[in-house]
């Protein structure tokens, strides 16, 4: 069954009010890359701003890496038809990556560039408050990463206060499955900008997530035991959860 509105709303505002990621008068940016997770959040948090009882502004914001053939109009209409100001921030950051240093594993380098070029964006655009797409899958497969390469039992947080920059981290659609997120995509025919990343597909990440995809085929229901796990397990830096059974 695919994945309707009303239902990533529902998950949606679980997470908000479970880890109280928003407060009154709050100004959230939304980071677009393009992707399915990202235009996926822009909807749930446009749709959680019409009812949510704590009134927020939202703002969308794309950090471009400076891949040619990206091209991000399609997603301009979107925030149009939504209502949500939209701003692209131009960036050198795949020529610094590919062209001069070379990286052979680029992926951790790109991250801490993009969230630096993403986070002081947001601060000029007076948010105080910056919204991540990661889903169920992300946070279940960050985890067996930390375990299996750093051995240690970790994923990101719901919230995370940066204090250099004075400014939150919330990942809303944390209780959301990327089965239903594609579901999603297909039925509202997200406008998704493709990846131009030449490493895109083979990463630890894609090991971590055929991983997962294994673990829950040979034993069903282990991908939301180890969820289960992650919720339950007192994890540093997580905030305190208050369970809502609506």
């Amino acid at each position: 069954m695919t994945l309707k509105l009303q239902q990533l709303l529902s998950y949606t505002r679980k997470a908000v009010d479970e880890y109280d990621m928003i407060q009154e008068g709050d100004h959230i940016a939304v980071g677009i890359s393009g992707g399915k997770d990202s235009l996926t959040l822009l909807y749930a948090m446009q749709g959680l701003r019409r009812f949510y009882p704590k009134h927020f502004e939202l703002s969308a914001i794309t950090v471009d890496l400076g891949y040619e053939k990206c091209d991000f109009s399609q997603v301009t209409e979107l925030c149009k038809e939504l209502d949500v100001p939209y701003q692209i921030v131009k960036t050198d950051i795949a020529r610094i990556l590919f062209d001069e240093r070379k990286e052979s594993n680029p992926c951790s380098f790109c991250a801490k560039m993009r969230k630096g070029a993403l986070n002081e964006a947001v601060k000029k655009m007076g948010c105080n408050k910056v919204a991540y797409a990661h889903h169920k899958d992300d946070i279940i497969e960050t985890m067996l990463l930390s375990l299996i390469f750093e051995g240690r039992f970790h994923s990101f947080s719901p919230k995370t206060y940066l204090d250099r920059m004075d400014l939150s981290v919330i990942r809303p659609m944390m209780f959301v499955d990327e089965m239903d997120v594609i579901g999603f995509q297909h039925k509202y025919n997200l406008p998704v900008v493709k990846s131009r990343c030449p490493v895109d597909g083979f990463t630890k990440r894609q090991y971590a997530k055929d991983l997962v995809r294994e673990l829950n085929q040979a034993h069903p229901g282990a991908k939301n035991r180890m969820f289960t796990a992650i919720l339950n397990g007192n994890i540093e830096g997580w905030p305190p959860r208050t369970p809502h059974t609506r």
